[in-house]
């Protein structure tokens, strides 16, 4: 297992300085992550930095609570990808979802699936869904033929859970990808995610992952 290629090595807090964001893009170099996953205001920037690398540049959109237009959302995606975004995680009108409007979520996702051709993972915030709607989530990403359905924004009350990674892969089976975000804190974390079901794992700690430490509780 290359554990490495399944982290989108993640830093998306307020106050991330520049800096912050070059050491997160070398230590993304060196460690050959599959993506550094950014704010998209960093996009240029961690491009620069990356020009000579296979690491990709994932950026959010709609973060962290969803609640944007879905036509913001698809202007978001339009200019981060004109500055070098070549995957997008945005995150689901969740407000919309708890109220039933199904059919509204489906066309988002139908709307933003076709506003790019690169890789697009929908955040479901598992953390704020029962069982019952986690399926339904991910039912509706597979009908949308979403390529991720990710747990997390790692901005709420909880991040992602093995149980809640199982449920998901038993929703998507091969229609979908995982990606396990939120509280994944060492290497075991990492595993168990990645032995139930996940394909990408969103953390801040790569790096203590890969050389078998633990993330300290205040990280992503």
């Amino acid at each position: 297992m290359k554990l490495n290629k399944y982290i989108d090595h993640t830093l998306l807090k307020a106050d991330a300085t520049r800096e912050q964001i070059k050491i997160l893009c070398e230590e993304a170099i060196k460690y050959d992550f599959a993506t550094v996953c950014l704010n998209s205001c960093n996009i240029s920037f961690a491009k620069e930095i990356l020009k000579n690398s296979t690491v990709g540049i994932t950026t959010v959109v709609g973060f962290p609570l969803g609640a944007n237009l879905t036509e913001v959302k698809v202007e978001e995606i339009r200019q981060a990808e004109i500055h070098g975004a070549t995957e997008f995680d945005f995150v689901m009108n969740i407000g919309f979802f708890k109220s039933g409007l199904y059919d509204e979520i489906l066309k988002e996702f139908i709307i933003l699936r076709a506003s790019t051709k690169k890789i697009i993972k929908v955040i479901i915030e598992t953390c704020l869904l029962t069982d019952e709607e986690i399926i339904k989530a991910c039912q509706l990403a597979v009908d949308a033929k979403l390529d991720f359905v990710k747990t997390s924004t790692g901005f709420s009350t909880a991040g992602a859970t093995v149980e809640n990674v199982k449920l998901m892969k038993s929703v998507v089976k091969d229609k979908a990808k995982i990606k396990a975000a939120g509280g994944i804190k060492n290497i075991d974390d990492a595993k168990k995610m990645i032995d139930a079901g996940a394909d990408r794992l969103g953390t801040s700690g790569g790096v203590t992952i890969i050389n078998g430490e633990k993330i300290a509780d205040n990280q992503y």
